[in-house]
């Protein structure tokens, strides 16, 4: 017996954001009941961590209403929340490794309707690459900045622009990495004041506090 799904289809007039589904630990017959509940109310809805192997189980029906990007592992029922204006969230990366997570946050925003520019590679390990495009990032009000290994540009970046900057620590990394976990001790840990830090691989959860954020802004 599948067990019951129940949507929090008010969540975005009590909090600002929509309920996203988290997908990778569902079952088919779960996923199922989450898409039906939703077309049901009328809703589009955000899936996260929805891999290519669910995406190929679900109904045919729902396979064509869904847009998927595999980079990101996300998929929109429906259409999203239309553009709100120019783009003021910058999302920077450290290395190509990162962009999986990145990718999660642009869609999670373009989801709510906000725009971001996209600057990839740009890890302090050859600082001239982060350099060259501060000024850009700087223009923006927030910066989601996802990066492994010590995790050492989020903390750069704090240090260089005057928006809010929203560090993403990531599992990229080897041997005392830890899957993450000394990214993310080392953003806890930063001198930069008032950086951010949102969990491991969380670029949905930074994309929500962007979003937050820029109501208030």
């Amino acid at each position: 017996m599948t067990p019951r799904v129940i949507l929090d289809l008010d969540r975005a007039d009590r909090v600002g954001v929509t309920e996203a589904v988290l997908c990778e630990p569902k079952t088919t017959d779960q996923l199922i009941a989450v898409l039906d509940q939703a077309t049901a109310a009328g809703r589009s809805m955000l899936l996260t961590r929805l891999t290519p192997g669910q995406l190929s189980t679900l109904p045919p029906d729902f396979r064509a209403r869904i847009d998927y990007e595999e980079v990101s592992r996300t998929g929109i029922l429906g259409e999203p929340t239309p553009a709100i204006g120019p783009a003021r969230v910058a999302i920077v990366t450290g290395g190509t490794s990162d962009i999986g997570v990145a990718r999660e946050a642009l869609r999670t925003l373009f989801f709510h309707g906000h725009s971001a520019i996209e600057v990839y590679d740009v890890g302090v390990a050859g600082l001239w690459r982060i350099q060259q495009h501060v000024t850009t990032i700087g223009k923006h009000p927030i910066v989601i900045a996802c990066a492994g290994m010590d995790a050492a540009l989020p903390t750069v970046l704090a240090g260089l622009v005057p928006g809010l900057v929203i560090g993403v620590p990531t599992s990229v990394g080897y041997g005392v990495a830890n899957g993450g976990r000394t990214a993310l001790n080392s953003l806890l840990s930063s001198c930069a004041p008032g950086l951010v830090v949102v969990n491991i691989d969380n670029g949905y959860g930074a994309a929500c506090a962007a979003i937050k954020s820029l109501r208030h802004d």
